[in-house]
Order: structure tokens, then sequence, then C-alpha cells
């Protein structure tokens, strides 16, 4: 718990810095890209479709959440049969472009999912770390926090 904890510090304390850092030109096809990409994964696991996550994650993938720590391998195997989504709605995105091949997109996400027996928490902040890699775009960290 306390390796999470300085992890989601020093990330959070890195977003700031790259939000501080942005200039007035954000590349706005680049962003809409980002966003609709992100959307198609919260569609993905509200379907129960692991299909995205092996498309779409990079091989090293890490996903962070309450209940830990989980590699794209776990996510994807959970994707089919942890989570009853009803629902979810995305808002308030803010894109930053950490360079040429690396972005990161924070947002907040409302849900209605039972996962693994138990009521999942109703609204996340959640970061997200996309790379471009071999001329594709791919998620390579998810974080998510109640």
């Amino acid at each position: 718990m306390n390796n999470l904890l300085v992890l989601v510090v020093v990330l959070l304390t890195s977003a700031g810095a790259a939000y501080g850092q942005t200039t007035s030109r954000v590349d706005k096809a680049l962003e809409a890209k980002i966003i609709a990409l992100d959307k198609q994964g919260w569609e993905a696991w509200k379907n129960n479709d692991a299909t995205w996550f092996k498309e779409n994650t990079t091989a090293d993938f890490v996903s962070i959440s309450s209940d830990g720590i989980s590699s794209r391998a776990e996510v994807i195997k959970s994707t089919t049969t942890e989570c009853k989504v009803s629902a979810f709605s995305l808002a308030n995105f803010r894109f930053v472009e950490l360079d040429k091949n690396a972005v990161l997109l924070t947002y907040t996400a409302t849900q209605d999912a039972v996962c693994g027996g138990k009521k999942a928490p109703a609204t996340l902040q959640v970061a997200v770390n996309y790379v471009k890699r071999g001329g594709k775009w791919l998620e390579a960290m998810y974080m998510q926090a109640p």
C-alpha cells in the first residue's frame, strides 16, 4: 500500500508539473483522437470485450486502482469476468502532450458497475498515459481513484 501511495504522489506531482509546462498550442486533432480511443476502452470494458485491451495497450501496460496494481494480462482476463457495467460517462477532460510520443489524459468518470460482487465507486478521478509505438497510440498506464 505504501508503494502505491508513493507512486500516486509521484504521478500527481509530475502531472502538475506537466500541466504548468504546456504551451497554448494543443493538437486538437490528437486530443480528440485520444479521447475517442479512451472512450472505446470504456465501451469495451462495459461490454466485457477484451479485444480492445489486447489491441490498444502496451505489452508493459499497468493499471492502478484502489484494488491494487494489475498487469496487462490481468486486465485482459478480468475484462470478461469481473464486472457488470450498466452505464458510464466521462467528463472534465484535460489533455497534455508530454512529448511527440506521449500524452496524458485526465478526467472524471461516473459509473454504475458491480465488480467482484460489490458496487464499484460511482465517481472516479482518472489519469491515462498513451504512448505512440510503431505509429499507433497505445495505452501504457491507467490510474483511477474514487
